[in-house]
């Protein structure tokens, strides 16, 4: 077999090969070069990659600065026919510090030469980063405090009333972050979830509250930076579609490695029902209660639809586990509670910073050929589907 030549952005020249060769070769040989250090060694790995392909990026500029200063920027790469009406597209970072996984598939597609595969009319548009500041700091939200996938409500309308969380808000993160004040606080959790079951507790926790700007899931009182920018990414470049699917990467839910299939698309709905004719039967949906998520408002999935309203729209999140849930949680609300209270230059706070890195990012060769595995089966469906539609 020829030996790969290397490139800025990886090893590129090797001819398309058979789904189980490819994932069993590259998955052995090269995929865990792909995964980046950090936000910003993620985009420059990317932007090499796409750009080596011959896509064209637009890169668009977030206000804010990362913790070295450095400029923060969500990049679109479109690679395919500029007209085309059947697109995939792949969406990295929407809860920030889940960036790695979503990063490292957008960019070995291009760089391991998956581009060679896109049937005749059909495009991928690779949206990198549409958190920067989130992945950049190593935080779920946005640089609000913004559970971006909570965010994609009416604010001209009341908000969902979440009457868990305020019952529990001030034992979810309790200001006393001391060994005594996180006893206490784990207590309250803990009799909580006896009382009304486990996920009775991550629905309070995780299902997204609009009444505490400084709390764990926010969603925000208006549309945030990367809500406004991910619809105008839409309406730009996908108003002629007529089938467009996508894929957004998620991490820390779920069995170790494992990519869950998620919908939020509403059920009984022709975009939910071509979801699942294209993915099959382990489609999972929160809204009926087959999945790992608790159910959401305000995700993201609804905003997009709502954006290309008269596009045939198939929608999927891949949720890799990596940590148990309850580590999951324990750096969240640690997260949290730095961001409120703690200080963010201190030792702790880089103990906290690796935490949170650990449980949405699994750094394990196994974990990442696992990933890569699982999201070339996707594309691969996806991409039957609309070559087929």
């Amino acid at each position: 077999m020829k030996r790969p030549t290397p490139t800025r952005s990886g090893w590129t020249s090797m001819p398309p090969l058979r789904h189980k060769e490819h994932c069993n070769l590259w998955g052995a040989m090269n995929i865990v070069q792909h995964f980046a250090r950090d936000y910003s060694d993620a985009r420059a790995r990317f932007l090499a990659a796409s750009r080596d392909a011959h896509a064209t990026v637009t890169p668009l500029q977030n206000p804010l600065r990362g913790p070295e200063t450095e400029k923060l920027f969500t990049d679109v790469a479109w690679y395919g026919p500029a007209d085309a009406e059947r697109v995939l597209v792949t969406l990295s970072g929407t809860h920030g510090a889940e960036g790695f996984c979503g990063a490292l598939c957008q960019t070995a597609w291009f760089a391991e030469g998956m581009n060679r595969e896109l049937p005749r009319g059909v495009a991928l548009m690779a949206i990198h980063a549409i958190n920067p500041h989130g992945f950049a700091w190593i935080r779920r939200v946005t640089e609000d405090n913004v559970d971006l996938n909570r965010n994609f409500v009416d604010h001209s309308q009341p908000y969902p009333v979440n009457a868990a969380y305020e019952e529990l808000r001030d034992a979810i993160v309790p200001e006393d972050w001391s060994d005594a004040g996180r006893a206490a606080a784990d207590a309250r959790l803990a009799a909580f979830a006896a009382k009304h079951g486990a996920m009775a507790l991550q629905t309070a926790v995780t299902g997204g509250q609009y009444s505490d700007p400084l709390g764990l899931f926010f969603g925000g009182n208006a549309p945030t930076w990367s809500n406004r920018t991910l619809i105008a990414i839409f309406k730009r470049f996908l108003s002629r579609a007529k089938h467009v699917a996508l894929i957004d990467y998620h991490t820390g839910l779920g069995p170790y490695g494992h990519g869950e299939l998620i919908t939020g698309l509403l059920p009984n709905t022709r975009n939910f029902d071509l979801t699942r004719d294209w993915l099959g039967n382990e489609l999972t949906s929160p809204l009926l209660g087959n999945s790992a998520s608790a159910k959401l408002f305000g995700i993201n999935q609804v905003g997009m639809q709502e954006a290309i309203p008269k596009t045939r729209f198939a929608a999927v999140a891949i949720e890799y586990g990596v940590a148990p849930i309850d580590e999951t949680r324990e750096a969240l609300r640690a997260d949290n509670w730095l961001h409120v209270y703690g200080d963010l230059r201190s030792a702790q706070a880089r103990a906290i910073k690796a935490e949170m890195r650990r449980v949405f990012y699994g750094d394990t060769d196994q974990w990442k050929t696992m990933v890569w595995d699982r999201s070339v089966e996707i594309h691969r469906r996806l991409l039957k589907g609309l070559a087929e539609s």
